[in-house]
């Protein structure tokens, strides 16, 4: 019989790579690319170079959180015992 992996830890394993490659994802993006330009192009008008890191970071991280967790949910065993539900 397998143990339960607890709910805090399951949370942790999404969230703290899925940072680690945003962070970077940042980097490599805003190394090429001016925020304040593609605010401008996208028409939101002025926005703050640290502004424009800061969305596009937490853009990253959701982008990167979401597919750690289709990894995680794609892990699950599909063996379920008892009927479907």
């Amino acid at each position: 019989m397998s143990q339960q992996i607890p709910k805090i830890q399951k949370i942790v394993a999404v969230l703290w790579p899925s940072f680690l490659t945003a962070a970077l994802a940042t980097i490599v993006f805003f190394t090429a690319f001016d925020p304040v330009l593609l605010g401008e192009l996208a028409g939101y008008g002025e926005i703050s170079r640290l502004g424009g890191y800061t969305i596009g970071f937490f853009l990253f991280w959701l982008l990167t959180a979401g597919t750690c967790a289709l990894t995680c949910y794609f892990q699950q065993s599909c063996d379920k015992s008892g009927p479907p539900a």
